[in-house]
């Protein structure tokens, strides 16, 4: 549980000018599920006199943009203890106050919900998967105050998986106040359960996966036991569990042609769901799992202050997750080949793409990993309708994080002979395990702490964390025997676009990259290429077929259409700069036997 003056500091975040003593219960029904709608009512009682006020939340935990969750609410009323009809009015699109009650009130409302995700909720006949922000109303001045939860299935078969604590009645449920309740997502289906224990330090964890999916027993089976190897690689890494509340940890996992894909983190459990399944992507979705185990240890334990405790009525910016999210990004598929499951090879070729996109990117001309990590509230399943220009001037902070990760890791490695496992040991203890938010500057003094290097630890941050550099990763990678180099070296190259192809040309999607020839030469997202050096451009293939017929340093003639005007440009190609990492096996080079120990070490066998 957090410490009572994190608790403390989330009542004083929540505007409310006094604090009411009721008690809160939810009722849960399932009338309508075909229709994807619950029946919610919220009962308060031994209130004193004057306006109660009831809210939707706008973010949820874990998720940093504004979500509007009051826009599935409807048929709102409310009742007093003698079941007269209460007055409610409303004064904004969140909120709606109810006055003229006798001690009691009973607000009840209908939800729509049809998105299975880790943000949102879906009701349907086969389950109804709640998050709790998209879900619930709360009530403002209770948020320290115990609430409980009635759920009434809709079929006889659902069970319950959630983090929130268990009573005698399988479907009456409790939380110790407003953050852990809403952050205690809820599935309520005929999943199927595996489960395993942990035990270290004394103490026994369960670990639950409560799986919800159109596949076969023996899948589930061959899942389950990847997610256990997974487990315990990340258990090792910190010494021990993350010492879960109630001793149990639940992965919710929804594998569903009409669920949405997606993760989420929380205290106790994860939300992980997809349109895919397990019969046609069973690593792929084991790479979500085990970023979002990851993160019971960083972001949910070792967390930044700027969003600690959470605030459900606005956007949540943090400069941190650059590390929260991006060194969780970094450990994910880490984990996954130190468990076996994952090629080594595989494993550098991911870890390429990501250091390529950030090399390449011209956004690094315009934030640094920590400015990049303060725009999750326009990035982070944020929406809007307008267009913008993020492709040159945003670097996802999973990705440069991830990045900053790679290089701070072999760095330990290679210049003190230590690791970022150590870091993060280092982390959990001094933060993590006391309950203790971090800031930036807790970051770096810690780095410097654990090297015993204050000046490697200022310089670091200041170049690759508030700077805009990017470790120089050929000596790095080097060492493990791994090569970053050009993914296409000699091929002629006109700019990495996303083109839409039909009979008239090829529709450019999105802004071209700054500084590649299509920039330079004026082109830009919605432009219609017609033809290039005379070739109509009318498929994929005939795009291909274009640039691999010419040398870096050649000039072709760019026929397009541009707002409704045809233009014609003289276009010079350049190399292809795009990187990736490769093995030095696959480069035709014979790694030494110091290289291979010191990849064994990072990666495992």
């Amino acid at each position: 549980m957090r410490s009572l003056r994190l608790l403390i500091l989330a009542a004083l975040l929540i505007p409310a000018p006094r604090r009411l003593s009721a008690q809160v219960s939810y009722d849960v029904s399932f009338p309508q599920v075909v229709h994807h709608e619950a029946v919610i009512t919220v009962r308060l009682r031994a209130l004193p006199a004057g306006k109660v006020s009831f809210r939707m939340s706008r973010s949820s935990p874990g998720r940093y943009a504004v979500h509007e969750f009051a826009k599935n609410v409807y048929g709102v009323s409310a009742v007093d203890g003698r079941g007269r009809k209460l007055v409610i009015r409303r004064p904004d699109p969140y909120q709606w106050d109810v006055t003229g009650h006798d001690g009691t009130i009973a607000l009840t409302y209908t939800l729509y919900a049809d998105w299975g995700d880790g943000t949102y909720a879906q009701i349907d006949s086969t389950h109804a998967h709640l998050n709790m922000p998209a879900t619930f109303m709360w009530v403002v001045g209770m948020d320290t105050r115990p609430l409980r939860v009635i759920f009434h299935p809709a079929n006889p078969d659902w069970k319950a998986a959630t983090q929130l604590v268990p009573t005698a009645d399988p479907w009456t449920f409790t939380a110790p106040n407003l953050q852990y309740f809403m952050d205690s997502p809820t599935e309520l289906s005929n999943y199927t359960l595996r489960s395993w224990t942990i035990t270290m330090n004394g103490r026994t964890d369960t670990m639950r996966l409560a799986l919800h999916h159109t596949g076969t027993d023996a899948e589930a089976d061959s899942f389950a036991e990847m997610a256990k190897k997974v487990v315990a690689q990340q258990v090792a890494v910190f010494g021990g569990t993350a010492g879960y509340d109630h001793h149990t940890y639940t992965f919710i996992a929804d594998y569903l042609p009409w669920a949405s894909g997606d993760g989420m983190e929380h205290r106790n459990s994860t939300i992980v769901s997809s349109t895919s399944s397990l019969a046609r992507n069973a690593t792929g979705l084991l790479g979500t799992v085990s970023h979002e185990f990851f993160h019971s240890w960083n972001m949910e334990r070792i967390r930044s202050r700027a969003i600690e405790p959470f605030d459900f009525t606005r956007a949540n910016m943090s400069g941190e997750l650059w590390f929260g999210e991006g060194f969780t990004n970094y450990y994910g598929p880490r984990m996954i080949r130190r468990a076996g499951l994952m090629s080594v090879a595989d494993f550098a070729h991911r870890m390429g793409g990501a250091v390529a996109a950030v090399i390449g990117s011209p956004a690094r001309q315009y934030s640094s990993p920590v400015e990049m990590s303060m725009q999750a509230p326009f990035v982070d399943a944020a929406t809007a309708i307008d267009p913008s220009n993020r492709g040159n001037t945003f670097i996802s902070y999973y990705t440069w994080g991830q990045v900053i990760g790679m290089g701070l890791d072999l760095t330990l490695r290679t210049r003190f002979h230590q690791t970022l496992d150590g870091f993060m040991r280092m982390m959990w203890e001094q933060h993590g395990k006391p309950g203790i938010p971090y800031t930036l500057n807790d970051l770096e003094n810690r780095l410097a702490s654990f090297t015993r290097d204050s000046v490697f630890a200022r310089d670091f941050f200041a170049h690759y964390v508030r700077g805009r550099d990017v470790p120089d990763f050929g000596p790095l990678l080097e060492a493990a025997g791994m090569l970053l180099r050009p993914r296409a070296a000699g091929k002629a190259y006109l700019g990495q676009v996303q083109l839409t192809y039909d009979s008239t040309g090829a529709t450019i999607d999105g802004s071209t990259l700054m500084g590649t020839p299509l920039y330079l030469a004026g082109l830009d997202s919605r432009d219609r290429i017609v033809s290039v050096d005379g070739h109509d451009i009318r498929t994929n293939e005939d795009w291909q077929q274009v640039t691999d017929a010419h040398h870096p340093g050649d000039s072709v003639t760019i026929e397009f259409v541009q707002r409704g005007e045809t233009k014609t440009r003289t276009v010079g190609m350049v190399e292809d700069p795009r990187l990736e990492i490769v093995l030095f096996e696959e480069a035709n080079r014979q790694p030494t036997a110091e290289q291979l120990a010191f990849r064994k070490d990072w990666l495992g066998e």
